[in-house]
């Protein structure tokens, strides 16, 4: 919709002549015909490696992992001593390591505590077994290891246990195991020993690997993951505000472009969007941070990471909001160009005032430093109160209250004039869209039409009262971010700084 020069015009593209996004015109990253090319390929490897280094460091650390727990098998005296039992080393380090400290602490307790009750439940079934005589003997084994997998299986099933999944099939699999070779060569107990000795090698390898050869601290991970939300939702913020008292109309792109979310000139907008998605990376990198001991700038025990779950919730609260707004920016009903210019400074001030207190909260967290941010929440209430103050005052700006035109009093000429106007300018569109060439077709411009296009006049000059309102709770919201910041900081012993 244009507004210039205090007219009112709907201006909403037609789908019916949508082209097909650019992407779909391309198949495969080389030359022609999307064949494979090894210079793509080892290009694209190259930039997934280069957008995190840890991603390289850790293969190399599991390759390291791996190749020290090899040479046990390829040197004489530890095979002497464990015999075939050692693969159960390489099994468990690449069972094992994982990405982060934390992640690799919490399989490692979940494989130890595993091994350890199928091996005790594995001796104890088998001396029982063979205690019974050789006719019962594989009749129990046979009932021992059907109980053992439905019984893992259901509990690994259960809500509170399912953090302990891994641990359950680690049993399922070790008690299976040994059982049965233990059965078939006469000493489970010796078997059992063996296979925990060498399940006990592997993780204290992958432990001592990941701990001393360039650490990835899933604390840290989760510290840098929701520093960045603070400023992806900041950064999109002023993106979508920006673009908003920007566009003049001219170059709306087509609707059917812009529900695929396809904004190349908006990347905030994506980095935004990713923040919706982070639930479930937070609370992975929460519970796998609850394993790992003090290190870096977490110098104490039991540090507060469910608090960094619960500020990152509240952060999504607002991007909520964000997300809100930029589909009004991309909605196919549009206020007035002019109408917005209206009301430009105090949104752009209320936008600003919410950016920067949102950057400040970010900036707390990533320096560990609690600071007063009294200044800054008058500044951005104040803000609001100013842009709902010219809401209130230029009300009749969002609304027509002006009876439609008596058009029974008009001559038909100038009714037939005003007609071919707009169809000669092309830009009038109904809802949902319509060229004006249907309504000829349905009859020419009836009675109905005009007052019809003012409604939709005032629907949508509606819209900037749609956006000024998301962008109000928007404002509202950080007070509730405000409070878990403070709460974090409390709780992880932040430092005192003022502003």
């Amino acid at each position: 919709m244009n507004g210039k020069k205090g007219s009112y015009e709907i201006n909403i593209p037609s789908t019916t002549k949508a082209k097909q996004p650019e992407s779909r015109k391309k198949s495969g990253g080389g030359g022609g015909g999307g064949g494979f090319s090894f210079k793509g390929w080892m290009w694209s490897v190259w930039e997934f490696g280069k957008e995190d280094s840890n991603r390289v460091k850790f293969s190399l650390k599991v390759g390291l992992a791996v190749l020290l727990v090899s040479l046990l098998i390829l040197f004489r005296a530890p095979y002497d001593v464990f015999g075939t039992n050692i693969i159960w080393s390489i099994l468990t380090v690449a069972i094992m390591f994982e990405y982060t400290v934390g992640a690799t602490f919490n399989r490692g307790f979940n494989r130890a505590l595993g091994s350890v009750l199928a091996g005790i439940f594995a001796i104890a079934i088998a001396q029982l077994a063979l205690s019974a005589g050789r006719v019962a003997e594989p009749f129990i084994i046979g009932v021992s290891i059907f109980l053992i997998g439905a019984i893992t299986s259901f509990m690994k099933l259960w809500p509170s246990l399912v953090q302990y999944e891994y641990g359950f099939r680690v049993i399922l699999f070790t008690y299976c195991l040994i059982i049965v070779s233990g059965y078939r060569m006469g000493n489970p107990f010796r078997t059992a020993m063996d296979r925990l000795y060498s399940i006990a090698l592997g993780g204290i390898v992958a432990v001592l690997v990941n701990v001393l050869v360039f650490p990835i601290w899933a604390g840290e991970q989760l510290h840098k993951e929701l520093v960045k939300s603070f400023d992806s939702v900041a950064d999109s913020l002023e993106e979508c505000v920006r673009k908003y008292l920007e566009d003049d109309g001219s170059d709306h792109p087509e609707f059917s472009k812009t529900v695929m979310d396809e904004f190349p000139d908006e990347p905030a907008y994506r980095t935004c969007r990713k923040t919706l998605n982070s639930s479930a990376k937070l609370e992975s990198l929460a519970n796998s941070a609850k394993w790992e001991p003090p290190h870096g700038k977490f110098r104490h025990f039991f540090y507060p990471w469910s608090e960094y779950v619960k500020v990152g919730a509240v952060l999504r609260y607002c991007a909520y909001e964000v997300m809100a707004l930029h589909g009004v920016l991309h909605s196919e009903i549009q206020a007035p160009y002019n109408l917005r210019l209206t009301f430009q400074s105090e949104i752009k001030e209320a936008t600003s005032q919410a950016a920067e207190l949102v950057r400040c909260l970010g900036k707390d967290v990533s320096s560990m430093k609690q600071s007063i941010k009294t200044s800054l929440l008058k500044k951005v209430h104040s803000s609001t109160e100013r842009l709902q103050y010219a809401i209130d005052l230029h009300s009749y700006l969002l609304t027509c209250h002006s009876d439609p035109p008596d058009t029974s009093s008009k001559p038909l000429s100038k009714l037939l004039s005003h007609a071919m106007m707009r169809k000669q300018m092309r830009r009038l569109h109904s809802w949902p869209s319509r060229e004006v060439d249907a309504f000829e077709e349905d009859g020419g411009l009836c009675m109905d039409t005009l007052p019809r296009m003012r409604a939709l006049e005032s629907t949508a000059a509606l819209s900037l009262a749609t956006f000024t309102s998301l962008l109000i709770e928007f404002v509202a919201r950080l007070d509730h971010l405000v409070e878990a910041v403070d709460q974090l900081a409390v709780m992880a012993k932040f430092n005192h700084e003022s502003l």
